[in-house]
């Protein structure tokens, strides 16, 4: 009977890999269509210039994205990722204005921890009480935001405030690829490999897939949550100090709205919203794809409308296709049983 479970199990995991493959090749196809078509109707779209802006503008949104994909795979969501990000791009600022000599790497550093401060509110709020993340995390983005905005009240740091190295690491290349798109690959390699190699990563899916299941099995459900939830805090961080790098001037509207941004590129990446299911890789692959048609679309002459309505397409269709992903993965399951029984 055991080894009969171990072998629908592993057939259960062969078959949705191979069809969340498909989707992410999926992502990829499109993107690559997009880019192609808008070259040909503007050949300065694939100029050296635009595919560095395109990389710089997907790099902060793709580092959110993998972190809200970490907690959307436990069937949960993080809505507080922008105000995360204002507070800590916010707080990076005036470290650098009251310290201008300080270490980089330890401001950095303190940008991470006190997203991940952030986090941790959340995840103990959650994993703790048991209150929808939905309800919690609504919250903490007003809070988080009332606090950047009480501590930013008539105050903008600008460019001159801050030390001309970090600035260059916002806009400056290495080899040609900027040093934020780097960041980025690091975080993303790192994160796909612990939650594909690692016993914790692997019960995040199954928290997600079904969380009763999971916490009878012995699973640390609350403790897998919070852990998910300091880690998504941690990466909006991060995101922040890295926005404060590129952008240099801050107040307090950093930020601002960038969370349904960063839930709609992971889905529209093939992470499952009832969780589950889904990868990082292809949560990234999402953050390019709707910064690509946010840079596409005006070259072809599309108005701003339509471009709100193209990713709300895109995010239904991602969603449909979630759904008929789960309808075949079962129908396959269902005929690997009848042939064992």
């Amino acid at each position: 009977m055991t080894a009969v479970m171990t072998e629908r199990t592993q057939t259960a995991t062969r078959v949705t890999h191979r069809l969340f493959l498909v989707r992410e090749l999926g992502i990829l196809l499109a993107l690559g269509l997009l880019i192609g078509g808008t070259a040909i109707t503007n050949p300065r779209f694939l100029s050296a210039q635009s595919i560095k802006d395109l990389l710089l503008g997907s790099t902060i949104l793709a580092i959110l994205a993998i972190g809200q994909a970490i907690v959307i795979i436990t069937r949960n969501v993080d809505l507080s990722v922008g105000s995360v990000l204002g507070l800590t791009a916010f707080a990076t600022g005036t470290l650098f204005v009251g310290h201008p000599k300080a270490f980089i790497p330890l401001v950095m550093l303190a940008g991470v921890a006190l997203g991940a401060a952030c986090g941790a509110v959340n995840g103990a709020l959650i994993a703790g009480t048991r209150v929808p993340a939905l309800v919690v995390t609504l919250g903490t983005l007003y809070v988080f935001r009332g606090i950047d905005y009480f501590w930013a009240t008539g105050k903008q740091i600008n460019a001159a405030d801050m030390p001309t190295a970090f600035l260059h690491m916002g806009n400056g290349t290495v080899l040609k690829v900027p040093v934020l798109a780097l960041f980025a690959v690091a975080v993303l390699l790192v994160t796909g490999y612990y939650l594909r190699s690692y016993r914790g990563g692997r019960e995040l899916y199954a928290i997600g897939s079904d969380p009763v299941a999971a916490r009878l099995s012995g699973i640390p459900v609350g403790r897998r949550v919070f852990f998910a939830f300091v880690t998504s805090g941690a990466l909006a961080g991060l995101a922040g100090v890295l926005y404060a790098a590129r952008f240099g001037t801050l107040d307090a509207n950093a930020g601002s709205g960038q969370e349904l941004n960063v839930v709609a590129a992971v889905v529209v990446g093939g992470v499952a919203i009832f969780g589950g299911s889904g990868s990082v890789y292809g949560a990234a692959l999402g953050a390019v794809l709707l910064t690509t048609i946010g840079a596409a679309l005006p070259v072809l002459g599309v108005s701003p409308f339509w471009q709100r309505a193209a990713v709300g397409a895109l995010i239904l269709a991602a969603i449909g296709l979630d759904r008929a992903l789960a309808v075949s993965v079962a129908r396959r399951l269902l005929r690997g049983r009848g042939r064992n029984a």
